[in-house]
Formats: structure tokens, C-alpha cells, sequence
């Protein structure tokens, strides 16, 4: 299991996310506010917007030019560390990684 902290304005709430589970499924089960994942995690949506800390890809796997492209169509202004939680999958490097949702998807 990987801990995943995601912080929602002012709170902060810590998940276990198994191994090889996109961050956007686990968010959605634990009732994460604001990350909706309406088109399952198919990077075609862009309603599971997070912004990391992770700029130079070190932990993370690079962005995809479908997740490029739709990181220009969120809701909220768009960061060095935007990413899309439908393409980020939990695995022990990313463990006690902290994530925000955008204050206007909540």
C-alpha cells in the first residue's frame, strides 16, 4: 500500500492506495472532494486535476501528450506540477506523496 496525503483547502486527508491503482479510482472511493473522474480514468475528462510538488519527473512517470492536451482543458489554472490523477498509478516511490486539489474543483 501507498500513502497518498491529498490536501482540500485547509484539510488534509491521508489514503492507502494499492499498488498499481490510479490515484484517481482510490480518490474517488475514499470520497475525495473534488476529483470526479467522469471519464474513468482515460486522461479525456480532466475532472481528476491535482497539482504535485513533483515538477522534473523524478518520482512520477512523464506526461503523455493526451494528458498534455487535456491538462490545458481544466477547471483550474493549469501549474509546473499539474497532473492528471487517472495517470498517475500508486507504487512504493510514490509513497507519503502530497497532492492538492485545485480550490475550484472543491
Amino acid at each position: 500500500m501507498t500513502d497518498i496525503i491529498f490536501r482540500i483547502g485547509d484539510e488534509s486527508r491521508t489514503i492507502d492506495v494499492a499498488d498499481g491503482v490510479s490515484l484517481m479510482k482510490a480518490a474517488v472511493e475514499a470520497d475525495i472532494p473534488g476529483i470526479i473522474g467522469e471519464c474513468g480514468g482515460n486522461a479525456m475528462c480532466a475532472t481528476c486535476h491535482i497539482y504535485t510538488a513533483e515538477t522534473d519527473g523524478g518520482r512520477l512517470p512523464a506526461v503523455s501528450d493526451d494528458e498534455d492536451e487535456m491538462l490545458d482543458c481544466t477547471a483550474s489554472d493549469r501549474r509546473p506540477g499539474s497532473r492528471l490523477s487517472c495517470q498517475l498509478v500508486a507504487a512504493p516511490a510514490l509513497d507519503g506523496m502530497v497532492v492538492e486539489v485545485p480550490p475550484e474543483q472543491v
